[in-house]
């Protein structure tokens, strides 16, 4: 029984490095090439709109209200109109996630101020003003150079999170082999 979960361990810490290896690539990819990363996160983005707007369309027949049906409608038709939109136009829609993204931004910072004014006399407080300042100067720094930042931000924040989600799941899968195998 030890060596069958031994070897089960194996396998599982085997497939966990063979996806951390393709996670820092890819990321190391999207930082490469963030304007073609930012297109295919748009494209991304496009298709689960479109299929946001077929479930919803599914859904209006469900409803049991007449004011039901024509939301639900309603909401697969925008759905639907922004994804084929998106999926058309994709460096309009890479501009336009870029714009949201430094909205998220601000809110997100601003929020975190909140956090901070709250808990302020609390220690490690410090940390949640630092993440307001960075989150801010962050959102400041994409929104200023709107629209040409479209061009980077999108590809290159998400193939850093990438690059450090594969190098994490990496050590963690490493670690597990070094004390369970």
């Amino acid at each position: 029984m030890p060596n069958e979960i031994s070897s089960r361990v194996r396998t599982a810490t085997t497939w966990s490095i063979v996806v951390s290896v393709l996670l820092i690539v890819a990321g190391f990819l999207a930082i490469a090439v963030p304007q073609v990363a930012g297109i295919a996160i748009t494209g991304l983005v496009a298709w689960l709109l479109l299929f946001s707007a077929v479930l919803h369309l599914m859904l209006a027949w469900r409803s049991g209200t007449a004011g039901g049906v024509v939301w639900e409608i309603l909401l697969g038709v925008v759905y639907g109109a922004i994804a084929f939109y998106l999926l058309a136009h994709p460096a309009v829609g890479l501009a336009s996630l870029t714009l949201a993204l430094a909205v998220y931004l601000v809110i997100e910072g601003v929020l975190e101020f909140a956090a901070w004014w709250q808990l302020r006399s609390s220690s490690g407080a410090v940390w949640l003003l630092i993440d307001g300042i960075v989150t801010l100067v962050l959102a400041m720094m994409i929104a200023s150079t709107w629209p040409s930042s479209a061009a980077w931000v999108i590809g290159t924040l998400v193939g850093i999170s990438m690059l450090f989600s594969g190098i994490s799941r990496l050590m963690l899968s490493l670690t597990v082999r070094r004390y369970i195998v």
